[in-house]
């Protein structure tokens, strides 16, 4: 049989990272997912009434909310906002959970390319300046030449592994960087000086693409017609836990009406999927958070104490003519 080849290419730094980092989750991470998919039709409506009279670049981006959401969920249930270290050999583990929410949030750069960028201190912030960090790191992004930012963390990360006595392991990961087709090509020369000369505070840097203390992906972003689910997905060690947004999607749910009849109307649900070390969690330790956005879902109208910004959500209850989606 004859199998033509519509196109053959060798993994750049992006793919090497993403291949190296999902090998290790599946080969050392017990994986459990849950699909939690609440109705948010009532928060989705609230979504917005929130960017009513904003301009254009003061918006804020259902992603966004959502990152918000989120955050406040890991709060009811910090354990997962975790790193773990274990020792298969000796069945010796530990479990460090952080204070500070940092969130590894997948973006497509300007190029198309996708990287993991790290959202820091999230618990910290409101939605205003939430969107305000996003927009800053996108902003940075198109002055950034991913191959470049990409090898300076996977060689800090090689170092590390230097240091850990895994010295055949970090050897390989040079060899594999440096040489045959797959191997790295970083600015050299006069290139590389001009860009080194680009301020760290406008383009990203290290601390931007580090590892965060928990990583959310909003599958839905890239179709928003989307139809399916995530079933599952990877753990990027040494995190505990990962979720996956997917987008909105119209489907029949049951209401109890006043009278206490079960009555079908069509509903806003909202696919997420949540995946966790088996290591590290047992399922209850993930109800407070599926409790806590269940919450938020059924009273949407606590995004607006998010935002410093007086918003318009009391007088369109007032007079609801004044409000157009």
């Amino acid at each position: 049989m004859d199998n033509r080849i519509l196109k053959e290419e060798s993994f750049g730094i992006q793919r090497k990272m993403v291949a190296a980092m999902t090998k290790e989750s599946w080969e050392t991470t017990p994986h459990v997912t849950f699909i939690y998919e609440p109705d948010v039709s009532r928060f989705f409506d609230e979504y917005k009434k929130i960017n009513f009279g904003r301009s254009k670049d003061e918006k804020i981006t259902f992603n966004t909310l959502m990152l918000k959401a989120i955050t406040e969920g890991i709060k009811a249930a910090p354990i997962m906002n975790s790193h773990i270290d274990y020792n298969p050999s000796l069945v010796r583990g530990k479990v460090k959970t952080f204070e500070n929410i940092n969130i590894s949030m997948a973006t497509i750069l300007p190029s198309g390319e996708m990287m993991t960028v790290n959202c820091r201190d999230f618990d910290k912030k409101d939605l205003d300046e939430m969107t305000t960090y996003i927009k800053d790191i996108r902003k940075r992004a198109e002055q950034s030449d991913l191959n470049q930012t990409l090898y300076t963390t996977s060689f800090n990360r090689t170092v590390n592994t230097i240091k850990e006595g895994k010295i055949i392991e970090a050897a390989l990961r040079i060899i594999g960087a440096k040489t045959g087709k797959s191997r790295i090509k970083t600015l050299k020369g006069k290139a590389k000086r001009a860009y080194n000369a680009i301020p760290e505070t406008e383009r990203l840097g290290n601390k931007d693409i580090e590892q965060g203390t928990i990583t959310v992906s909003n599958i839905g972003s890239l179709d928003i017609n989307q139809r399916g689910t995530v079933a599952l997905l990877e753990i990027i060690p040494p995190q505990v836990c990962a979720i996956a947004i997917g987008a909105v999607q119209k489907r029949p749910v049951v209401e109890t009406s006043k009278q206490g009849k079960d009555i079908i109307k069509v509903g806003k649900i909202l696919p997420i999927c949540i995946a966790f070390d088996h290591r590290a969690l047992d399922f209850g330790d993930i109800v407070p958070f599926t409790k806590k956005l269940d919450e938020i879902f059924n009273n949407p109208e606590i995004i607006h104490e998010w935002t410093k910004r007086e918003t318009f959500h009391l007088e369109t209850i007032k007079h609801p003519t004044n409000f157009s989606a």
